[in-house]
């Protein structure tokens, strides 16, 4: 009778081990999404622009900085001349993530400030400025896409990373 005790015992014990095995491995599924959720590592590396006008090479160049921070170029080439460049950051500001473009000769930065993200997008916004008030990027399998849009219009870019 002791012994069959002592089994049920060891049975009873594993078993509750078990559920809290099952318990940490959701905790650190869950841990795991929300931090996904904070990578942009799709942007990293070279992109050229697919729909340009004949002529002319827009690229866009991001790396990271560090979890907090990317950092990107963009530029247009026209018969071997940069005729345009920007500047472009993606930071981690408190909770959101905030999108900052500056022009050659420019003093500040301006800022979109971040309204939505997720795994494959983010969205960011600037209503008082012209144009553009909205910047959304997005991924799709191969394809980086960019969509600058204001109250009239809108510019819609797709790239192809070249490394």
């Amino acid at each position: 009778m002791r012994n069959l005790l002592l089994i049920c015992f060891a049975v009873l014990l594993c078993a509750c081990n078990q559920g809290k095995k099952k318990q940490q491995t959701v905790e650190t599924s869950s841990t795991v999404s929300e931090k996904q959720s904070e990578d942009f590592d799709w942007l990293l590396g070279q992109w050229k622009r697919l729909d340009e006008e004949v002529g002319q090479d827009t690229f866009e160049n991001w790396e990271k900085i560090n979890d907090s921070e990317y950092s990107g170029i963009g530029f247009t080439i026209q018969d071997g001349d940069t005729i345009s460049q920007e500047k472009i950051r993606l930071l981690k500001v408190a909770n959101h993530w905030n999108l900052n473009v500056k022009a050659p000769g420019e003093e500040h930065w301006t800022i979109f400030n971040g309204t939505n993200h997720n795994p494959h997008s983010f969205v960011c916004e600037n209503t008082e400025i012209e144009f553009p008030n909205r910047i959304k990027y997005w991924i799709d399998e191969y394809t980086l896409h960019a969509l600058v849009s204001g109250s009239d219009m809108e510019i819609a870019f797709e790239f192809e990373k070249l490394n």
